[in-house]
């Protein structure tokens, strides 16, 4: 992310023009590492060996965790939370690499690529276990008449691109890139980032309303699902994965608002110390990161997602049963006009009153 600034750094062999010192080539220190005002930069900030390497094996972990429990509780997409994790346990693995050789550029693009963009996956699940929770428990199965099947969906779409933005804006904040470049693509992650905020504000909004509407169902007795040996045994099962619904969409907020923070301040040293301080990107974007995936872990989807009314019908199935119901109507209307004919029923569909 290397662009011209005003910073004093350590001593520097050449410039590349004489005119302009903004653009410089420094020798290689230990580990390669280089000023990130060098041409020859590819990190802003020296990597931490340790540092990537513990948050390598936590995320290893977490990866393996995910893929036990979408194994045992037989949930397909959690694959979703699975890659999550496997791409910022990637990032990191190549950032412990990176540390011990910072003049690789392609360590250095594909680690940061990973850790930019693996958020987005976990974003993705909480979209998706939202929905299936809402197919499941609430009797409408939708909410302010957004099917709890196209909900998960379309905002799963909806993430994606906010996903080609950010990536596309990530590939173009490289240190090897011109100043302009570089600003372009902050431009243009900061819009993909700022767009997946706004998507899950909107999504907020909806889980608000499906929280007030499970619990006045619950004490009504009609949740569904509440006459269930599986959720019933469970208690307030349903309610813990609700709240840590409102806790993943709070963590994914907080990294937000870093990474806006971030970007906005402009990539200068003097002025915004936050890409040049590796400590920040660790605590307010892995560090939430982490513990979104540990607490989907720990209340995971499966305990509450049972039975065959938890998965969303194929398209196969969607089509049959809407063709059903269209030839159960067609049939009622078919039955009220042949009572009409026969002068049993009224044209208004009521029963013709006699006198006796």
């Amino acid at each position: 992310m290397a662009t011209p600034t005003s910073t004093t750094f350590p001593s520097l062999t050449s410039t590349t023009s004489t005119s302009s010192p903004s653009c410089t080539t420094a020798i290689p220190g230990h580990n390669g590492y280089v000023p990130p005002t060098a041409c020859n930069a590819n990190w802003l900030y020296s990597p931490s060996f340790p540092a990537a390497l513990a948050f390598a094996v936590l995320f290893g972990l977490l990866t393996l965790s995910h893929l036990f429990l979408a194994i045992v509780h037989r949930k397909r997409f959690c694959w979703v939370i699975t890659m999550a994790a496997a791409w910022e346990t990637t990032a990191f693995i190549l950032r412990a690499l990176g540390s011990h050789n910072q003049q690789n550029s392609i360590i250095s693009l594909i680690s940061t690529l990973l850790f930019l963009l693996a958020p987005l996956w976990i974003n993705a699940f909480v979209y998706m276990t939202a929905g299936r929770i809402i197919w499941l428990l609430h009797p409408e199965r939708k909410i302010w008449g957004l099917q709890a099947v196209k909900m998960g969906k379309w905002f799963v779409w909806l993430d994606i691109l906010s996903f080609l933005v950010q990536a596309t804006g990530g590939v173009m904040i490289n240190p090897g890139s011109g100043g302009n470049t570089v600003n372009i693509g902050k431009d243009v992650y900061m819009t993909g980032v700022g767009v997946q905020q706004l998507f899950i504000l909107l999504f907020l909004a909806l889980v608000v309303r499906f929280h007030f509407d499970a619990l006045k169902l619950e004490r009504q007795g009609l949740l569904g699902g509440s006459n269930n040996h599986d959720n019933k045994a469970g208690g307030a099962r349903w309610k813990w994965l609700t709240y840590t619904i409102y806790a993943g969409l709070l963590l994914i907020t907080i990294r937000i608002i870093y990474r806006l923070a971030e970007f906005s301040g402009g990539i200068d040293a003097n002025h915004n110390k936050l890409p040049f301080t590796e400590g920040y990107a660790l605590g307010l974007d892995a560090v939430p990161m982490m513990l979104a995936l540990l607490l989907l872990a720990i209340v995971h989807p499966g305990i509450v997602l049972k039975g065959p009314e938890s998965k969303f019908p194929s398209k196969k199935e969607r089509k049959a049963e809407k063709k059903a119901k269209k030839a159960e109507k067609k049939g009622r209307k078919n039955d009220r006009g042949l009572l009409e004919s026969a002068g049993v029923m009224g044209k208004a569909g009521e029963w013709p009153r006699y006198k006796v």
